[in-house]
C-alpha cells in the first residue's frame, strides 16, 4: 500500500468510526423491532442539504427477499458495458464498507468514501442545530446519503439502488427510478415488514412511482403479485413479468436483468455507441464480473469445494441448494456451516436444509441478535440432524472442512444463514481463485 494509500485508508476508519457511533440497525444490540424508526425523512432531509446528488443520475431501484443485489449487480453490469458511467449500491456489505458502492465496477476507494461520510456527518450536524428532520438520521440514512452523494462526485450518470430493508420506508426510497425491480416476495422481517406475504408485498411494492415500469418475476395471481398488481395499477405503473419456475437463481436474476436492459432500451435509452440498450450487453464477461461477495461464492480451499451464501429464508435456502447442487461436484451431501439471526425461521431453514445435509456445525457471530450455537444444534437435533458446535465462525469453518476431508470425496461445506457469517469466513477463502457457474 502507498503512502497516500495508506492516508486514505487511516480517514476511511476514522469516518466509519465515527459513523457507527450512530444507531445501526443492521447490528443493532436492542432485539426489539418496536424500537426500529423507520422513515424516509431523515434521509431526504440529508440529501437536500447535500445538494441532492441523487437527481442528478437516472436510477434503477431494486427490492426483493432473494436475489436483489446480484440482479442490481447485473443491472450496472450492463450499463457500464453499454459505456455509462455507473454506481451501484447495495447492502450489506460482507467485509468492508467499500463494496456497498461500486463506480463502473470497481468498489469505491478509501479517499471519496471518506469525504462523503465526513459531509454526510456534518449535514446530521446541522441538522441537530436547526432541528431538521435529518437529525433523527439512522445509520443506513446517512451511510446511503453518503453513497448517492459520492456516487454524484464521481459523475455517475445512471445509479442502481438495492433496497436495504422493505422498499416503502428504506432510505433509498428518496430517489425516481425508471425502472422498478422486485425478485421475489417470501416472509423475512415479519416483525417490521408485517406476517404475511401480502403484507411485505406492500411494503415492497412502496418503491413504485408514477413514470417508472415495474420489472418481476411475482404472478399477477400469487398472494404477493395480486397486491403488487394492484398498486402498480393504482400509480399507473406498467408490469413487466419474467418467468419465474424451476430456474436456478442465476439465471433468475440474469431474466431479470436482461428485462430491464430491454425496457430501458424501448423507453429510448441508448448505449454510447448510439444504439438502444439491451439485454445483449450481458455477455459472459458481464456476468462473471458481477459477482457480489458471499452470494452463491464458490471456491476450493485444501481439496473441498466451499459454498458461501447469505440466503436466510426458508425458499432462499432451497433454491440456493438447487442452484450449487447442479454444479460439477456439489451433487453430495454438505457439511453445513449455520449461524443466524434470531429473526429468522430457523426451524424452516434446517429442514431445507436437512436432505442435503451430512452435518450441522452450528455457530455465531457473536451478538444477542444471534441464536447461539447451542441454540441451533438442540433445533438441529431436535429434527434429527447430526450437530455440532463451534463458538466462532473461523472454527466452525476449520471443523466443516476436517470432516468433508475425512468422510467421503464428494463431500463439500456450505456457509450459510447470514451475509455477516459469510464476512467472517471468507477472508480464509479469498486467497483461492472463485469458481464460476458451470
Amino acid at each position: 500500500m502507498t503512502e497516500s494509500a495508506g492516508r486514505g485508508r487511516e480517514r476511511a476508519q476514522r469516518a466509519i468510526a465515527e459513523l457507527d457511533q450512530l444507531i445501526n440497525w443492521e447490528r443493532r444490540k436492542r432485539s426489539s423491532a418496536a424500537a426500529m424508526r423507520f422513515s424516509i425523512e431523515p434521509a431526504r432531509d440529508l440529501l437536500r442539504r447535500l445538494g441532492d446528488p441523487h437527481r442528478t443520475m437516472r436510477v434503477v431501484h431494486v427490492t426483493g427477499t432473494k436475489g436483489k443485489g446480484s440482479t442490481a449487480s447485473l443491472i450496472a453490469g450492463g450499463l457500464v458495458r453499454a459505456g455509462w458511467s455507473t454506481a451501484l449500491y447495495t447492502s450489506p456489505h460482507v467485509e468492508r464498507l467499500n463494496e456497498r458502492l461500486r463506480i463502473d465496477g470497481d468498489d469505491i476507494e478509501d479517499e471519496p468514501l471518506a469525504e462523503a461520510i465526513e459531509r454526510t456527518l456534518a449535514a446530521r450536524q446541522e441538522a441537530l442545530a436547526d432541528h431538521g428532520p435529518a437529525a433523527d438520521a439512522t445509520w443506513f440514512d446517512l451511510i446511503t446519503a453518503a453513497a448517492f452523494l459520492a456516487a454524484g462526485e464521481a459523475r455517475a450518470q445512471w445509479l442502481v439502488a438495492e433496497v436495504g430493508l422493505g422498499g416503502r420506508l428504506a432510505s433509498t426510497n428518496v430517489v425516481e427510478p425508471e425502472v422498478c425491480v422486485i425478485t421475489q416476495v417470501e416472509l423475512e422481517h415479519t416483525a417490521v415488514l408485517g406476517s404475511t406475504r401480502a403484507a411485505i408485498a406492500a411494503e415492497k411494492a412502496g418503491i413504485l412511482k408514477r413514470g417508472a415500469t415495474l420489472v418481476t418475476t411475482l404472478p399477477e395471481h400469487d398472494e404477493a403479485g395480486a397486491v403488487v398488481a394492484r398498486i402498480a395499477r393504482e400509480l399507473d405503473v406498467p408490469i413487466v413479468r419474467v418467468a419465474g419456475g424451476a430456474r436456478s437463481i442465476l439465471a433468475r436474476n440474469l431474466a431479470l436483468a436482461e428485462e430491464v436492459l430491454d425496457e430501458l432500451g424501448r423507453r429510448g435509452h441508448l448505449a454510447v455507441a448510439g444504439v438502444p440498450l439491451t439485454r445483449h450487453l450481458l455477455d459472459e464477461v458481464v456476468v462473471a464480473a458481477a459477482a457480489l461477495p458471499g452470494r452463491l461464492e464458490v471456491r476450493e480451499l485444501d481439496g473441498v469445494r466451499v459454498a458461501i451464501d447469505g440466503a436466510h429464508v426458508p425458499e432462499s435456502v432451497r433454491d440456493v441448494l438447487a442452484d450449487l447442487r447442479s454444479r460439477r461436484g456439489l451433487g453430495g451431501k454438505a457439511v453445513v456451516v449455520l449461524g443466524m439471526g434470531r429473526d429468522k425461521d430457523l426451524t424452516g431453514i434446517l429442514k431445507a436444509l436437512g436432505p442435503h445435509a451430512e452435518k450441522v456445525v452450528c455457530t455465531s457471530v457473536g451478538t444477542d441478535l444471534h441464536y447461539t450455537p447451542d441454540e441451533i444444534a438442540g433445533e438441529a437435533q431436535r429434527l434429527g440432524m447430526a450437530a455440532e458446535t463451534a463458538a466462532e465462525p473461523m472454527t466452525a469453518l476449520e471443523r466443516a472442512l476436517a470432516l468433508a476431508r475425512v468422510a467421503r470425496t464428494e463431500f463439500w461445506v456450505l456457509v450459510i444463514g447470514s451475509l455477516y457469517l459469510a464476512g467472517a469466513v471468507r477472508p480464509a477463502l479469498v486467497r483461492v481463485r472463485p469458481e464460476h457457474p458451470c
